[in-house]
């Protein structure tokens, strides 16, 4: 099982190619460019660069959200193109559960986090055991305080990892007793990486949750602040 997965739910951007669980090859870049400029060249060039057509995959896989909503619009646009020009399906993934996977083989707990702005996260619960990743909770949009209210309660080692996981950790180890079991990711481990998207991919492949190009949408947990500010104008 031969596939590629782009990721650009925030701020970096990455794609990778792998064949059942072994990476072929992965491109990451953390630099201030939109993925327009970056999401399709970095996968073109490394489809080129591992010898791989288009044609010769199996299936194209995306993270679908949470997000940025221009980034993950960009993103699942990329791979439907791609999968619709190669007559071949989607799988879309969690970001947040992607996230979670750069942590298989460590055990506790583990807090996707990403920063949703307007005082939110963006959060989900993974269990880490024997180096497997087994959702625990939906994702969902919460405040750091409730996020907190919730780890406190599990009372085992958390690690958190995502683009908001330093915001978190900073302030919840505000609280006397977050030392006892917070932990954040290290820094390689902390962003959203295709690779990783990856083992997540294979796992819905495999469940038979693949998608025709056409039928993978967003899912954003949140209206866009467009939509947001409208429904406040008018009241609702």
């Amino acid at each position: 099982m031969k596939y590629l997965v782009l990721e650009g739910s925030a701020a970096a951007a990455s794609c990778a190619l792998l064949e059942d669980q072994k990476v072929l090859g992965e491109f990451f870049v953390n630099i201030p460019q939109t993925h327009s400029q970056t999401l399709l060249p970095m996968a073109e060039g490394l489809l080129k660069t591992c010898g791989t057509a288009p044609g010769e995959l199996d299936f194209f896989a995306v993270t679908r959200g949470p997000g940025s909503f221009t980034g993950l619009r960009i993103a699942i646009a990329a791979a439907k193109g791609l999968a619709m020009a190669a007559g071949k399906p989607c799988v879309g993934v969690s970001t947040l559960e992607g996230l979670a996977r750069n942590l298989a083989g460590f055990e506790g707990t583990a807090a996707a986090v990403m920063d949703a702005r307007c005082s939110q996260l963006y959060a989900g619960l993974f269990s880490l055991e024997g180096g497997e990743v087994i959702r625990a909770e939906e994702d969902c949009a919460v405040s750091i305080g409730e996020l907190g209210e919730k780890l406190e309660r599990i009372k085992k080692p958390v690690f958190l990892v995502g683009d908001g996981a330093e915001l978190c950790y900073n302030k919840l180890m505000e609280t006397k007793s977050a030392g006892d079991y917070l932990r954040l990711a290290p820094p390689h481990l902390r962003y959203q990486r295709a690779a990783a998207v990856g083992a997540a991919a294979l796992a819905a492949w495999i469940r038979g949750e693949a998608l025709d190009a056409g039928e993978l949408v967003p899912a954003y947990l949140r209206l866009p602040q467009a939509e947001r500010e409208l429904l406040a104008r008018k009241g609702k």
